[in-house]
């Protein structure tokens, strides 16, 4: 039931304070208790014209019954009805209205117990059907929900209301709307909050998640290495067909670890050797010690430039 607005209130004191006073100005001048029937008068009229102005809201509709049968649908805005004969027993919300409802402990297909928490989106299209059709139908709406939920959760996987949320949402909307077509309520969509399931089973899912990542871990790694293995083979390919290659890539690489401050590297005079590195280091070492003035006794044959590359890489 709604509650008197303002005008009314202000409507029953514009009719009742002049009789009031008129009562009173009559009792005062001649002292005869009959002024006091204008008095009463005044306010039955004022009550009577109280109760037939009402004002519905711009998102509401009034159900008017006149002794008993339905009448009709008014507002938005003021209207009169006939007192007495006529009552107002329902004022219909037409706006979008949310309603919140779960299913606790329900077994899935694969006979899993879950809680599922929803929400639902709906609206009154036909403020008739939802009067007159159904005796509450905001607590009828709210029993379809839970128990359609039910029901879908009961025909569907643990999985695929994990990840196929959206069809879910969609199936649980297209059987809510069925049950409340006739009741002229429309669905506008259902949405899945939360589906929360016993904590053994989370940490079963947590492992399995777990070794599946390192699964796929291990699958890439052992693909990067197979092309890691591919890129060296095509490398070593081009190289023997290639000394000049294979020099280069070797110079690059000693130039690569003697540029940082600090670096040693210590490379065996064979290995010089197998490069054709040896000749080139000696010649570096006697022109270094060249420079500082040293006098050291360079061996002239081929023997002897083996140590002095060893000198140079360390």
């Amino acid at each position: 039931m709604k509650q008197p607005n303002a005008l009314q209130f202000l409507i029953f004191f514009l009719i009742f304070l002049p009789g009031a006073w008129f009562a009173i100005s009559g009792l005062l001048e001649t002292g005869a208790l009959a002024f006091l029937w204008a008095a009463a008068i005044s306010a039955a009229v004022g009550l009577l014209a109280a109760m037939s102005f009402r004002v519905a809201d711009q998102w509401e509709k009034a159900v008017v019954l006149r002794l008993g049968r339905f009448k009709g649908l008014k507002g938005p805005g003021p209207f009169f009805i006939v007192p007495l004969l006529e009552t107002v027993p329902y004022w219909i919300d037409l706006r979008v209205i949310t309603t919140s409802f779960r299913a606790e402990k329900t077994l899935t297909r694969d006979t899993v117990p879950v809680d599922v928490e929803a929400v639902l989106f709906w609206k009154v299209v036909n403020p008739q059907k939802a009067a007159l059709e159904v005796e509450d139908y905001r607590s009828a709406i709210s029993w379809a929900s839970q128990t359609a939920l039910r029901e879908v959760i009961g025909k569907s996987l643990l999985s695929d209301m994990l990840e196929a949320r959206e069809k879910l949402d969609a199936e649980l909307q297209t059987i809510i709307d069925l049950r409340t077509e006739q009741w002229g309520v429309h669905i506008s969509s259902v949405e899945i909050r939360d589906i929360l399931i016993p904590t053994e089973l989370q940490d079963a899912m947590s492992m399995q998640a777990q070794a599946e990542r390192e699964r796929q871990a291990r699958v890439i790694l052992g693909d990067s290495e197979r092309q890691v293995a591919q890129k060296f083979e095509e490398a070593a390919r081009t190289y023997r067909d290639n000394p000049t290659a294979l020099h280069l890539r070797a110079m690059n690489m000693l130039y690569e670890g003697l540029k940082e401050r600090g670096a040693l590297i210590i490379v065996p005079a064979s290995v010089l050797d197998t490069m054709n590195l040896g000749t080139t280091a000696g010649l570096v070492s006697l022109g270094r010690m060249a420079e500082e003035g040293r006098e050291e006794k360079v061996p002239s044959d081929n023997g002897g430039s083996a140590p002095s590359a060893e000198r140079t890489a360390a």
